[in-house]
């Protein structure tokens, strides 16, 4: 069983060896017919180590997490979920400043 789990127990490590407080590091893993789903909950403070300079750290953990499902056969996702007392989403343009998730989404829809 614990050759299922390498991709969470992989994200626990990077994350925690990243952020100031570790112990408020969970992920969930879910698994369906398209593929591994892994729910990254983390400190609100340490959002912003997570995510890096324009999503930088962020893409190139989500890579690293691909290399390792790939390794395994199954494609494997990273959810960052919003943690209590975060920011929220922040738009490049004025437009977006101040929007909620739901604005945000409904306005990418054709």
């Amino acid at each position: 069983m614990a050759t299922k789990n390498l991709d969470q127990e992989f994200l626990e490590f990077v994350v925690k060896s990243l952020v100031d407080n570790p112990s408020d590091v969970k992920v969930e893993r879910k698994v369906d017919e398209m593929g591994v789903l892994l729910t990254l909950n983390i400190h609100a403070e340490d959002m912003g180590k997570i995510l890096g300079r324009q999503g930088n750290t962020a893409k190139s953990i989500r890579t690293l997490l691909r290399i390792v499902g790939l390794k395994n056969n199954a494609r494997v996702n990273l959810k960052i979920a919003e943690p209590e007392g975060g920011k929220g989403p922040r738009g490049g343009r004025d437009e977006n400043r101040g929007a909620s998730m739901d604005q945000v989404m409904d306005d990418l829809k054709l």
